[in-house]
């Protein structure tokens, strides 16, 4: 009665007051993306980011260097690569406004669960991205590069390069995510480890053609690089689920118990 009771108060909250309180958090939010791309532009101007990003490709360029066509490329480069290092180290702060803003309509019990996974959610994003600049980018590089040698000279320009290593990084840290939103899906009683053992065939097909087209290149390539880890996340799913599930039974069973007395 006491958790219902809280939830209902949430619930009470007028609209306008929702609203309001959104707001404020976007803000926030917004203000904390802003103030990290602002020092993410610093750093990369300051330390050689961009060389470090480059370093994969430095075997494919015939002088060492990254070609620009518009006199306003390079600035652009470091602007892009500022913002996605930015919003990556703003994260935290935008995952505690969108938690303040969701945490009063939970239960007791469901945050607990939640909170540990925003932790580990951070812990899978920098797994997701080292796995991306050490294996998925030399891979894939190397397969891209390696079509048409006798007939084409590579000319790689820097915004196109740039952009494509910023999404494929970006992109590997967001599929690393997979486990926490599961777990929080589970905490809410959205999804069970049931539904998900039953649908694993699926699930890996599924992740076997992600697999393939954000690994361009053999099936082996693919597998290695990007199928295992999938694979494992799901499983990870499966697991961090039941664990959720468990904690909610026994949570269920010692507020039954008073009742039955």
């Amino acid at each position: 009665m006491k958790f219902r009771a809280a939830r209902n108060a949430t619930a009470e909250m007028p609209f306008l007051d929702h609203l309001e309180e959104l707001r404020w958090r976007i803000l926030w939010s917004l203000l904390a993306l802003v103030v990290c791309a602002g020092a993410a532009f610093f750093v990369v101007m300051r330390y050689d980011v961009i060389g470090l990003l480059k370093r994969p490709i430095d075997p494919y360029l015939a002088d060492g260097k990254l070609i620009f066509l518009g006199v306003t490329d390079p600035f652009f480069v470091i602007f892009q690569v500022a913002i996605a290092l930015g919003f990556i180290v703003a994260s935290p702060i935008i995952l505690y406004h969108v938690w303040s803003f969701f945490s009063p309509a939970l239960l007791p019990k469901e945050k607990r669960a939640i909170v540990p996974a925003l932790y580990l959610g951070l812990i899978l994003f920098t797994a997701g991205v080292a796995l991306a600049y050490f294996a998925a980018l030399p891979f894939t590089l190397r397969f891209m590069m390696s079509l048409q040698t006798e007939s084409l000279q590579p000319q790689v320009t820097a915004g196109s390069y740039f952009g494509f290593v910023v999404k494929l990084l970006v992109g590997f840290g967001a599929i690393f995510e997979v486990p926490v939103v599961v777990m929080i899906l589970a905490a809410i009683g959205l999804v069970s480890s049931k539904f998900l053992a039953s649908k694993r065939r699926y699930a890996f097909a599924v992740m076997a053609i992600l697999a393939s087209v954000i690994t361009p290149g053999d099936a082996l390539t693919a597998t290695i690089v990007l199928m295992g880890p999938l694979v494992l996340l799901y499983e990870l799913s499966i697991f961090l689920a039941r664990i959720v599930e468990r904690s909610r039974l026994r949570s269920a069973e010692r507020e039954a118990i008073p009742e039955a007395t």
